[in-house]
């Protein structure tokens, strides 16, 4: 008995992380800052900043294809392949659709990257802060179940991430998208001046910003310390930034946790559940399936945070089964996994600009305009609920120039070194309804490698959406026009949910144990002593890219856990 004693011991830590991504690094940094020894389980491979981004320095004809995919990797690999992300220098951060199978009962791109760091190495970077028009959107309209925190609760979360993280771009003064902790911004250029003037002109109550991201512009002392230099603009972000220009957990929060001392970081660790505590009426720890060997074995904690991303934070909960939770992990009512949502992003419309031939611009900008949402902010104004954020940007990228013609000859390369006319592509990004009927489950007859039953997909969009994205086509086509854009065509993708990468929910926060998952800390009401606080915890989705919002509810729910813990309420 003493040997297993000490053998446990052994595999037991104050704290364990699920998930090394945006939301598991911050959960690490704070609970390692806090004083707590802290297991995070990472189920891809190590990616070390710096060590691990091989194609980031590479040349476009220093790559066997150019950057472009071979064929047979976009056949075998559709779902992946639809990522705007996904190519010859990056295919190594995103997970193949043959290695990770899931089934889709509803089309459902999930994009996923598995190693250390997650998402983090490859997301979009862009941060804006939620406003109460967004968290209490739900009690308004009555699309949801309210949520258990106001903005007035996340305010200083955010200032607090914000300036470890480095966000460049404007205080712009904006009641429904509040001002943040901010670096110098990048600048709009001619033709994106030119319409952001038009726009503010003859539309009342929209205004054009420049998008603020998570790239340093001019670093403080705190991102010196962190190894951190200044962004080089160069936009090859999605390979992994050796400068540490963004913002990633690589770069930022998982060698702060580790500098402590406190951190043990575990790749090739795939969570299988949660072990539930029958005596003690609390989660134990955690069960892994070695990623290589498909050896199990537990590791124990007295607090569990759950950040292994939406869809596999809900997988690893419902697969959480024990005698007092048959249905998962806190899932007494059978809502576990239901209420997803994510961000429409079907609409776009592409249009020309004669003017400013004289003009260019400078490097490769790592953000574009961004409109705050304009639809249904202040009043209800149209048929559908909720709005949409619209981003775009203007550029001279070989428009009118016949690129994709061949040719031979002086004349033709002489061609090739003209910038074009001016094309404008804008997008929109629109709220979705989270929905009983949109949800994930598992499985009951199909299992990965690891055997771990595969997630089944069930999301789509519907009569709301539909009649947002055809709002957003003449809205902004009226917004293009007015600026003095031509040709301008709409389009929609009819692109399936997920692409947006933008998943949210399925583990809800509340103030009723009877309609929710989580509490106001992002405890689950059934089983406190685990906190999920990565996109599966959303209530409701706003407009708005979410990495920032998730980042801010981490901290926020760590430095709680600790205080519970101090008080020995966990």
């Amino acid at each position: 008995m003493n040997l297993q004693g000490k053998a446990k011991q052994k595999m037991t830590y104050d704290a364990i992380v699920i998930g090394s991504g945006i939301s598991g690094g911050w959960a690490a940094k704070e609970l390692c800052e806090l004083g707590l020894n802290t297991l995070v389980l990472e189920r891809g491979r190590m990616v070390k900043h710096g060590e691990d981004y091989p194609t980031a320095m590479k040349n476009p004809w220093e790559l066997p294809h150019r950057n472009r995919l071979p064929h047979q990797v976009s056949k075998d690999h559709p779902v992946v392949d639809r990522c705007y992300a996904f190519d010859e220098a990056t295919q190594h951060f995103f997970v193949k659709d043959q290695e990770h199978p899931y089934v889709q009962e509803k089309p459902f791109d999930w994009i996923r990257g598995y190693q250390v760091g997650g998402k983090s190495l490859i997301w979009a970077r862009q941060t804006q802060r939620w406003s109460n028009y967004e968290f209490e959107a739900p009690a308004r309209d009555g699309f949801a179940v309210d949520w258990p925190i106001r903005y007035q609760d996340l305010a200083p979360w955010y200032s607090y991430v914000e300036k470890f993280v480095g966000i460049s771009g404007n205080r712009d003064g904006l009641p429904h998208l509040p001002d943040s902790e901010v670096l110098p911004p990048f600048e709009l250029n001619c033709v994106e001046k030119h319409i952001q003037q038009k726009v503010h002109d003859n539309f009342q109550g929209r205004h054009v910003i420049i998008g603020r991201c998570a790239h340093l512009t001019k670093p403080e002392e705190v991102h010196r310390q962190q190894g951190r230099s200044q962004c080089q603009a160069r936009h090859l972000c999605y390979r992994g930034c050796p400068y540490g220009g963004y913002f990633s957990a690589n770069s930022a929060t998982l060698p702060w946790a580790e500098r402590t001392g406190r951190l043990t970081l575990r790749p090739d660790s795939v969570v299988h559940s949660i072990l539930f505590d029958e005596q003690k009426n609390k989660a134990s720890g955690v069960r892994v399936v070695d990623a290589h060997t498909k050896e199990m074995m537990e590791f124990y904690a007295s607090v569990i945070f759950v950040n292994a991303a939406t869809l596999n934070s809900n997988l690893i909960l419902l697969n959480s089964t024990s005698r007092r939770f048959p249905q998962g992990l806190g899932n007494d009512h059978g809502l576990l996994g239901r209420y997803l949502a994510f961000h429409n992003y079907r609409g776009s419309l592409l249009a020309e600009f004669d003017g400013y031939q004289d003009r260019y611009y400078y490097g490769r900008r790592p953000t574009t305009a961004f409109m705050p949402a304009f639809r249904n902010v202040f009043q209800q104004e149209t048929d559908f609920l909720r709005g949409y954020m619209v981003a775009f940007s203007a550029s001279r990228s070989g428009w009118g120039r016949g690129l994709a013609d061949s040719g031979f000859g002086s004349a033709w390369k002489d061609t090739l070194q003209q910038p074009g006319l001016w094309q404008v592509y804008m997008m929109m990004q629109g709220e979705t309804l989270p929905k009983y009927e949109n949800h994930v489950r598992l499985s009951q007859d199909q299992k990965d490698d690891w055997d771990i039953p595969q997630l089944i997909t069930a999301v789509d969009y519907d009569e709301n959406d539909e009649k947002m994205l055809q709002d957003f086509l003449v809205e902004g086509a009226e917004m293009l026009k007015t600026s003095g854009c031509q040709q301008v065509v709409p389009y929609d993708s009819k692109q399936a949910p997920g692409l947006d990468v933008h998943e949210m929910g399925g583990v809800r926060m509340g103030k009723d144990p009877a309609n929710s998952l989580l509490n106001r800390w992002n405890q689950l009401h059934a089983c406190p002593n685990v906190f999920v606080t990565d996109g599966a915890c959303m209530t409701s989705v706003g407009n708005q890219n979410p990495s920032l919002t998730f980042m801010a509810l981490t901290a926020r729910a760590a430095h709680h856990a600790v205080e519970e813990l101090k008080k020995r309420n966990l």
